[in-house]
């Protein structure tokens, strides 16, 4: 269809200038009222305005001279509104998805212009929701809808019942506790949206796209591999808890269990018919498993050792084994006799691959080399010398030109099979590279590690394209589907994942660290959240819609510590470069630098006078410096091991300082003496906080343990216990009511001060808490992590789900029945996630009925249950 490009879309938009805001809602109203469903011709129509004009002048509360300036002036924005829909219609952005890579440019030009315009914004929220009533709008809705995605317009709290948006991504968006009721998704990328408390009764979501499908969970330990069947509707894996599982791809359901083995199902793979399975174990057996019955068709006796690989032939006949015996042996499938035992290798054997055309079989071994053997003389044609250190795994690209060898070195390999070369070598993993696998169409290879990720790799450049996280420990296998669409990874956090691999190849970089987060710390007025990262950066968020406000670079090493000063026009910084930079807030500049520690500073903290900083160090000292004149008024020496967190009492008398000598101290800060050296900690102390009303001070150890200590008696007087590794950071709600903690082991504890109880553990985090703070209004906390995230939690009292579009009452749909259960779900949700990498969340989100179908046809329901949706019952079913 020809599309006539007749106006600058900024000048369309920008037309709705003079626009109030009450009038969309009025509008809206008017076409819900009287079921229009073509909202142009209506406003076409004079008479179809009279019935309203009362009320809408009432609602906008404006005074005019006389009637016939109160009708022209209804006839005037009716006019423009006219104007803007027709203009609207005739443009693509009504017709073409223009979050496509094509609009990229014109899409990046248009937010530069209206990001800062909040009637623009305004008329592209009631664009969103004319979809529900106008089905023309469709397109012009669901592009809108991704502009406000884009640039991070606060879509959180809203009614968006019954919109329908189609062929767009709304990747990254954030509709915490929206009412998405009776809703229309199709061909949309739902990658990275925040579904936490979102309503989803009767939804119709179709043809979805998103980089992370279900995980399948049954395995008790490690997962070792996993294969998908010919036809790509079954997966089958093989764990360390001795079973093999197989599963339904488009439910996630777990069809049948298969046990025999006594060792571990180290190795699975489907004949190229799909219908046997053969096994190899810690057992030292190999199993032939008919896939009809479920039953065993024969076993494989011969190894003296683990078998680690299995192998079919293309010819249909030759399965080739792989062992810890350093033997690779043929068998033939029909007898189960062991045609041919092939020795070379003078270490274990992690992996053998067949080449397409069955004439080649490649081996990669312990002995750091990787050979090649011709299948028919059994005699070995090449050998790979360049790893340092154990291979993994090889695997053939589907051509049989290219094998892609992973090894313990962390690195990949390409090897030119013919010319036996070394063809490219792939950086990017920080641990060892477990397993290889290349795309069908040989332009895409798939590597998992030991560093819990999984790197997609372009073939032709060498460049990594993509990095997939999700596993909470290494990843053992990575294996393509057929059809090259599905990549299945498991990994020793016992858990199989699912990935969607075009939307993942297209899976767009947000803003967020991409290191360690060290440190958090909100502004006085909460309205800005900080973070330190390894990264060696500072920046700066908006916490109500987590734009990034402000970058602040000047560090050389990890940013281990931030804080703000009590005024929030200025922000220290300590860190690995065993600096400590003090920046103005406002403008960004670096204001002053203190030097002075020898080692890494990894706390910093304002005293309440406003003129002073202290600061602890890898050095084992803890300085004082005057704000003012930047130098240094003392240094307190005590400790004899790192200071890893100093504090100062409400009052700024005291300071408390948390070591690696396992001791807390207590500073008088006039003085400069120590006042107190408090001993109960086993290991070293991470992180020390003052209560608000200075009476409490709580400590984080290396020990697992946080202790409360009395200032004035200086004695224990709880041990609180929960955590299942280090405690390495503590704050108190500024009510003083509740005390936060996060861990090394990933997860976040509240815990009730008076009655010492764990009130609530959060888990969302997949690596370590390295910091925890309260907004100084008590509602938001912040948690920043070792695995490159910060999240914003709802942790106010009355935190329900409030379905309501914060500005407009005639968009809200019904409230909750109060009596519902589930009408106080999702407490402690996640209502922000800064992050590079998309995760998708629905925690707490509440699904009735509906439809919930990625574009293969997987049913998305199981990622949402695994993602902590709850599912209701219709009244009617109930009483059915």
């Amino acid at each position: 269809m020809q599309i006539k490009q007749k106006e600058n879309l900024y000048e369309i938009l920008a037309s709705a200038k003079d626009f109030d805001e009450q009038i969309y809602n009025i509008i809206i109203e008017m076409f819900r009222k009287e079921k229009i469903s073509d909202c142009l011709a209506y406003l076409s129509n004079d008479e179809n305005l009279q019935h309203y004009e009362q009320q809408i002048f009432q609602v906008m509360n404006l005074q005019f001279a006389d009637q016939e300036e109160r009708i022209n002036f209804l006839k005037n924005n009716m006019k423009i509104m006219m104007n803007i829909m027709k203009k609207i219609n005739d443009h693509e952005f009504s017709n073409n998805d223009y979050s496509s890579e094509i609009y990229l440019e014109a899409r990046h030009s248009l937010i530069k212009q209206i990001k800062d315009n909040e009637k623009i914004i305004q008329l592209l929220q009631f664009f969103v929701h004319l979809t529900a009533i106008d089905k023309s709008l469709i397109q012009c809705g669901s592009n809108s809808l991704n502009l406000l995605v884009q640039m991070k317009v606060n879509l959180k709290y809203q009614c968006f019942e019954n919109i329908k948006i189609q062929n767009t991504s709304l990747s990254g968006g954030n509709f915490v506790r929206c009412n998405l009721n009776g809703s229309e998704l199709d061909n949309v990328d739902i990658s990275g949206m925040n579904l936490n408390g979102t309503l989803l009764q009767n939804c119709k979501w179709k043809n979805l796209r998103i980089h992370e499908l279900h995980k399948l969970k049954g395995h008790t330990s490690y997962i070792y591999s996993a294969c998908f069947s010919p036809d790509g509707t079954i997966l089958v894996s093989g764990s360390d808890d001795q079973s093999i599982r197989l599963w339904d791809v488009k439910t996630g359901q777990q069809i049948a269990k298969l046990d025999g083995h006594t060792g571990s199902a180290c190795s699975v793979c489907f004949s190229f018919d799909g219908t046997t399975l053969a096994s190899g174990s810690g057992d030292n057996s190999i199993r032939l498993w008919d896939l009809k019955t479920r039953k065993k068709k024969a076993q494989l006796d011969g190894h003296t050792s683990t078998v680690r690989s299995v192998s079919f032939c293309p010819d249909g006949i030759t399965l080739a084994s792989g062992s810890g015996d350093k033997s690779i042996r043929l068998w033939d499938i029909k007898t189960g006799q062991q045609k041919v035992k092939i020795d070379g290798h003078n270490d274990n054997i992690n992996s053998i691959c067949f080449s397409p055309d069955g004439n080649t079989l490649a081996s990669g071994s312990d002995d750091k080399s990787i050979r090649l053997w011709d299948v028919k003389t059994r005699q070995q044609k090449a050998k790979f010398d360049a790893h340092t250190s154990y291979i993994q795994s090889v695997c053939f690209s589907f051509d049989g030109t290219t094998l892609a060898s992973g090894s313990w070195d962390k690195s990949i390999r390409l090897w030119n099979v013919k010319t036996g070369q070394q063809i490219a070598k792939l950086d990017g993993h920080l641990n060892d590279v477990q397993s290889v696998s290349f795309s069908p169409d040989g332009n895409t290879l798939a590597s998992g590690s030991g560093d819990k990720s999984i790197l997609l790799w372009d073939i032709q450049t060498g460049q990594q394209k993509v990095k997939l996280d999700g596993h909470s420990n290494s990843v053992w296998l990575v294996c393509f589907s057929s059809d090259g669409t599905t990549l299945v990874s498991g990994s020793v956090d016992n858990c199989i994942s699912l990935w969607d691999v075009k939307t993942a190849l297209k899976k767009a970089k947000l803003d967020g660290h991409n290191h360690t987060v060290w440190s958090v710390c909100f502004s006085p007025d909460a309205m800005t959240l900080a973070s330190g990262s390894g990264d060696n950066s500072i920046r700066l968020w908006d916490v109500k819609t987590g734009q990034q406000k402000v970058k602040l670079d000047g560090h050389i090493d990890h940013v281990r510590s931030v804080c703000f000063s009590l005024d929030g026009t200025t922000l220290a910084s300590g860190s690995g470069d065993k600096s400590i930079r003090l920046w103005d807030v406002l403008t960004g500049y670096q204001k002053a630098k203190f030097d002075g520690h020898s080692n890494s500073v990894w706390s910093v903290c304002f005293c309440f006078d406003g003129n002073t900083l202290a600061s602890g160090s890898e050095d084992k000292s803890i300085r004082l410096w005057d704000i003012q004149t930047g130098q240094q008024k003392a240094q307190l020496v005590g400790h004899n091991d790192s200071v890893w967190s100093v504090r100062f009492s409400p009052d700024g008398t005291t300071l408390a300082s948390g070591s690696g000598d396992k001791s807390i101290r207590l500073w008088d800060v006039k003085t400069l003496q120590q006042k107190a050296k408090l001993d109960a900690h086993k290991n070293d102390v991470l992180s020390v906080c003052f209560s608000p009303d200075g009476n409490l001070l709580a400590s984080g150890s290396d020990d697992k343990f946080i202790s409360l200590w009395d200032v004035q008696t200086r004695q224990l007087k709880a041990k609180l216990a929960g955590h299942s590794k280090y405690v390495r950071s503590v704050s108190f709600f500024p009510d003083g009511n509740t005390l936060v903690s996060g861990s090394g082991d990933a997860s976040i504890r509240l815990w009730d001060v008076k009655t010492l109880q764990q009130k609530a553990k959060l888990d969302a985090h997949s690596n370590c808490i390295n910091s925890v703070c309260l907004s100084p209004d008590n509602n938001t906390l912040a948690s920043g992590s070792s695995d490159k995230s910060i999240r914003l939690w709802d942790v106010k009292a009355d935190n329900q789900i409030e379905p309501q579009d914060k500005n407009s009452k005639n968009l809200v749909a019904s409230p909750i029945n109060s009596n519902d259960p589930l009408s106080n779900v999702a407490s402690y949700i996640t209502i922000l996630l800064i992050s590079q990498q998309p995760i998708f969340q629905a925690q707490g989100a509440q699904i009735l009925n509906g439809q919930f179908e990625h574009k293969s046809g997987i049913n998305l329901k199981t990622l949402f249950k695994q993602k902590g949706t709850y599912y209701q019952v219709a009244q009617q079913q109930i009483q059915n």
